[in-house]
């Protein structure tokens, strides 16, 4: 396709025939001034080079410029290739068919705008590499490592901001942490009434917030100095408690008035410390009061030693060991192997105090059931006739059920407790196991004790009742029959008694309908075949087996207990 007349194509064919009209003036001059060819010639000469000279000069000029631009256009497709490198980007490629001078603003323009990114990727990075380098310290943590002299990637950038956006929730969290401990520690102080000594207290307490290193190790020392003084908190508040207890059995045993001990006990609140000093001059006070009055201090810690000594079933035998408890020279060697017995009971109790409290309630209901026992076993029971015979084998049954399960419980938790506690747990001096089985035992025998005294009452009622001979002449005539319908009603009970009176009286037997019939429960047919059974039971497991195997049989009960089952 051919090119179009370009407008310098045109200027220079105008240029050409201006030089045209130049030369031919010229010549008209030099014809108009008569000069010589020779003149001419030279004059011609001088113009040529003249021209020359200039259309070389310009042609230099001009070359010179396209040579310069070639070698911007190289350096800066060097420059675009270096800088692309350093900021990760992809290398730039110029459009073809552009010109020299297209290409050398293209390039031009793009490097400029890379040169741009450069500082401000630069200067970026030199704020976030500031800001993160005061947060690690702070934190003593190591900063976001970007190698020195390298230019950063956006990546890079943005890797930076996440880690600074990371260390700045981290540091807020500690401060938070550090405020928090910083309150409690102290919260704790105040609570103690102890200033603070150490360094790591000072810096936490008096100290200000900014200048406190929010470093791990130091949350961790913070943490483990508000552990420490909790710690000597509760030994305060433990020696306090023991003092305060102390004092209240001094109290008790000196029978201080509750108008003294109301003083102390609603004191205003104060440092733990504080009260510590208020509560040991009161004992010492005690103390020497009690030391005046060692015979009365004792005799109310026997009192007290004595209620231990029920609480935890102790047997006279176990009593006895105690041989200060019968010592009557009142010493204060005397009073501290008292508060010593005493100290060990009361622990004691309190290691055992679940099992104690389990074997109250099989004690507790162990005597409800020995009492439906005793009315069981009453002949007159009979007589009431408004239902309780049912209520009270009911209830009779239902604790009989009741001390199985209580007695299997205990079995269990005192085995367990004496395997953990290397002991024996004794009752009584017993076993408990022992103790249960003696109980039952007892009361077989009791049952078995009353009903032969029933017996033998009986036999001796009946030989009393038996009659004799009357006495000659002791029969009278009896009233006439005429006077005897006169009084009516009374005279004919009269003349019906006297009869009987004269008639003589037989032999009495006690009908098989009277008889005397006891209420029987399982455990009633085990004591009647324990009774008769030559060999009793060896151990209590036998004992339960037999009151087991009892219980399954068909056990005949009263008339009331039928009508209502």
């Amino acid at each position: 396709m051919p090119r179009g007349t370009r407008k310098s194509e045109l200027l220079a064919s105008s240029l050409i025939t201006s030089m045209n009209h130049t030369f031919a003036r010229l010549m008209d001059i030099w014809d108009e001034l008569g000069l010589l060819e020779e003149k001419r010639m030279m004059r011609m000469e001088e113009v040529k080079h003249c021209v020359e000279r200039l259309l070389s000069r310009m042609i230099n000029e001009e070359m010179a410029m396209k040579d310069r631009i070639e070698r911007s256009i190289l350096n800066s497709k060097k420059e675009l290739e270096i800088l692309s490198h350093e900021l990760s980007l992809e290398e730039y490629k110029l459009d073809e068919g552009m010109t020299v001078l297209q290409m050398e603003k293209d390039l031009r323009v793009k490097l400029e705008l890379l040169r741009i990114e450069k500082n401000e990727r630069l200067e970026e990075l030199r704020k976030l590499q500031e800001e993160d380098q005061d947060l690690c310290s702070e934190l003593f943590v190591t900063p976001y490592y970007i190698p020195t002299g390298c230019m950063p990637s956006r990546e890079q950038l943005e890797e930076l901001k996440e880690h600074i956006k990371l260390q700045t929730e981290e540091k807020k969290q500690r401060m938070l942490i550090f405020s928090n401990l910083r309150s409690e520690i102290r919260h704790v102080l105040e609570e103690m009434g102890r200033e603070p000594q150490s360094d790591l207290e000072q810096d936490a307490i008096c100290g200000n917030e900014e200048d406190f290193t929010l470093t791990t190790e130091n949350i961790k020392a913070l943490k483990l100095l508000k552990e420490h003084l909790e710690l000597k908190k509760e030994s305060l508040l433990f020696t306090l408690n023991e003092i305060k207890e102390k004092v209240q059995v001094l109290w008790n045993r000196l029978q201080v008035p509750k108008e003294e001990q109301d003083t102390y006990l609603h004191t205003p609140k104060c440092p733990i410390s504080t009260a510590i000093k208020q509560w040991e001059n009161e004992l010492l006070r005690l103390e020497e009061l009690k030391k005046s009055n060692l015979k009365e201090v004792i005799l109310r810690i026997r009192e007290e030693l004595k209620v231990y000594w029920d609480k935890c079933f102790y047997s006279t035998e176990q009593r006895n060991v105690f041989a200060p408890y019968y010592d009557d020279d009142f010493t204060e060697e005397l009073l501290s192997q008292h508060d010593e017995e005493v100290v060990r009971m009361k622990r004691q109790y309190e290691k055992c105090k679940e099992m104690l409290d389990a074997v109250n309630k099989w004690e507790s209901s162990w005597e409800q059931f020995v009492i439906l026992e005793k009315k069981a076993s009453d002949p007159n029971r009979f007589s009431n006739r408004g239902g309780s015979l049912l209520k009270e084998e009911k209830e009779r049954m239902k604790l009989q059920k009741l001390l199985s399960k209580l007695e299997e419980e205990l079995k269990t938790r005192i085995e367990a407790w004496e395997a953990e506690q290397g002991s024996p747990f004794l009752l009584k001096g017993h076993r408990f196991m022992d103790y249960v089985a003696s109980q039952w035992e007892n009361l077989k025998l009791q049952k078995e004790k009353e009903k032969q005294e029933r017996t033998h009452k009986k036999e001796d009622s009946i030989a009393f009742k038996t009659p004799v001979k009357r006495p000659a002449g002791s029969c009278t005539q009896g009233t006439p029959s005429n006077k005897t319908r006169k009084l009516n009603g009374t005279t004919s009970i009269m003349s019906r008694t006297t009869v009987s009176a004269k008639t003589p009286l037989p032999t009495i037997k006690t009908p098989s309908k009277t008889k005397e019939t006891p209420v029987r429960t399982p455990l009633h047919d085990s004591n009647k075949q324990t009774s008769m059974s030559s060999s009793q039971p060896g151990t209590y497991s036998e004992f339960k087996e037999a009151i087991s195997r009892k219980s399954n049989k068909d056990v005949v009960f009263n008339s009331t207990v039928n009508e209502n089952l």
